[in-house]
């Protein structure tokens, strides 16, 4: 009698290449289990890029609207917003002793070495949560691979496991260590959007006009190379899988005279793989390119619209060069989030694929009336 209860499994559907949906809430809250131990040193991540992104933005008001409209322009004639930066440094040159300019040139230094290790630490505490975090969904997945029978693979290509284990692991690592960076992005973005507002209306809303232009361009580009990141994640796919089959099948392979055969079929495969590869390649190239003239062409306008009203004297000069600078903070968020939607679509899918195989039921079972053997052969006092 069989010790395997046999079932009727497709097969098919663990083999194939799921498409993903592009937000599905369902399976982010299930990866949650694997974080939810780590939660204390997400906690002081978060925390971190709150205090790198308000670094951010003082060290720009410092070397705007403190030393060059105050220190070196003194300017009085328009009040623009500098948020207690500018009592701050008269209060410590006072105390001091030294000059304003050194005052408020030490305070640079400070922001940016408090900028620069609390960005720091805050990636280093990001990626030691999502490490540890995939660790034990990885050795979750291969002890739950461990247990399944031999008939699940013999219909089941190793090399698509082996695939789930390594590719499809690294992409939800990805994920989640790009949607903490988001967080890193778009907090400096609404401080910097509330300190343009709080200077000039109207210039930042001639800013803010390249918003939405960027958007649609960085969507469109993105749902045309879905498809085209797809082909290239299913080529590696193939490429494990033929490689695997191959290592696995050596002896085979050289008793039958099969390695030109085979050299010439993993040549084609990997043929596939550098096409779709370069295609994509291309397309981050032109799309990047884009990125760079649509941002020299708003700091140009800006330099243009914001000129006049420096030589008006509606806005200083000082705010004049902030603008230039928050066009970075403006623009970069959205590039990135249009990065991590392709990234997140090809998580979605990988995460299927994990938890399909995490979730494949299919196990050896006991059978209710099992045979007793003989304790020894009759064939040994023979």
């Amino acid at each position: 009698m069989s010790i395997l209860t046999q079932t009727s499994r497709d097969y098919s559907a663990f083999e194939a290449d799921l498409s993903g949906a592009i937000l599905n809430t369902r399976l982010l809250l299930r990866l949650l289990k694997w974080l939810k131990p780590y939660w204390f040193t997400l906690t002081v991540s978060i925390f971190l890029v709150c205090v790198a992104s308000f670094f951010a933005i003082v060290l720009l008001l410092i070397s705007s609207i403190v030393v060059i409209d105050h220190i070196l322009r003194y300017e009085t004639s328009v009040i623009v917003p500098d948020f207690g930066l500018i009592n701050l440094t008269e209060g410590l040159a006072e105390y001091t002793g030294f000059s304003t300019l050194f005052v408020a040139c030490t305070l640079y230094v400070v922001a940016q070495a408090v900028w620069a290790i609390a960005g720091h630490y805050h990636r280093v505490t990001l990626t030691l949560a999502v490490v540890n975090g995939l660790r034990d969904l990885r050795r979750d997945l291969f002890q739950h691979l461990e247990t399944r029978p031999a008939s699940f693979y013999d219909n089941v290509a190793v090399g698509r496991v082996m695939t789930r284990v390594t590719n499809d692991i690294e992409a939800l690592y990805e994920l989640l260590r790009g949607l903490g960076s988001l967080i890193g992005e778009f907090l400096p973005f609404c401080i910097a959007l509330v300190v343009m507002l709080s200077i000039n209306v109207e210039t930042s809303l001639l800013l803010l006009t390249y918003l939405p232009l960027l958007a649609v361009i960085t969507m469109v580009f993105r749902r045309y190379t879905r498809r085209l990141f797809r082909l290239v994640r299913q080529s590696v796919s193939a490429l494990n899988q033929n490689l695997q089959e191959n290592l696995n099948g050596l002896q085979v392979v050289q008793i039958s005279g099969r390695e030109d055969f085979n050299y010439t079929r993993y040549q084609r495969i990997n043929a596939n793989n550098l096409g779709f590869e370069t295609r994509s390649m291309r397309h981050e190239t032109i799309y990047t390119s884009f990125n760079e003239n649509i941002a020299s062409l708003a700091i140009g306008v800006i330099l243009w619209f914001a000129g006049g009203q420096v030589i008006q004297e509606t806005i200083t000069l000082g705010s004049l060069i902030l603008f230039t600078r928050f066009i970075d903070m403006l623009f970069h968020p959205i590039v990135v989030l249009g990065e991590q939607i392709n990234i997140l679509f090809r998580a979605m899918a990988s995460g299927e694929r994990i938890f399909q195989a995490l979730d494949w039921d299919e196990s050896l079972h006991e059978p209710e009336n099992p045979v007793t053997l003989p304790t020894r052969s009759r064939f040994v006092d023979r």
